[in-house]
């Protein structure tokens, strides 16, 4: 994501909150970096960028009302989803789909029946 983009959606023309802008650049790129699979080093997908910047907007939009799920005040109600990535989980599943980052398989687990019946195998 570009701070650019970021403070183009938000309407912000001023370097004044390029800082808290810039916090929540990294910390968004670093959570999509872990649920996709990566390594600090590599690079984030461009493809993904939407995800990053829209994230980002919510996250800006959250401050001064971080860890509330709700927010009211004269009439207006605002709710907030516990976490930012969950609408474009789909999309981060095809990514990893797509890019061989699925989970590596643990194998299976096996039940054996104390009782009789053999061996069960999940």
């Amino acid at each position: 994501m570009e701070l650019s983009d970021l403070k183009t959606m938000l309407q912000i023309a001023d370097d004044k909150r390029d800082s808290i802008l810039e916090l929540i650049k990294k910390n968004t790129e670093q959570a999509l970096r872990f649920k996709l699979g990566l390594k600090p080093s590599d690079d984030l997908p461009t493809e993904l960028d939407y995800i990053t910047l829209e994230v980002g907007i919510k996250r800006y939009n959250r401050i001064a009302n971080e860890g509330m799920s709700q927010y009211s005040q004269e009439g207006e109600t605002i709710t907030f989803k516990l976490n930012d990535f969950d609408e474009f989980a789909d999309d981060i599943d095809q990514w990893k789909n797509n890019n061989d980052k699925k989970p590596k398989s643990l194998g299976g687990v096996a039940f054996i029946n104390p009782y009789g019946g053999g061996q069960h195998e999940i």
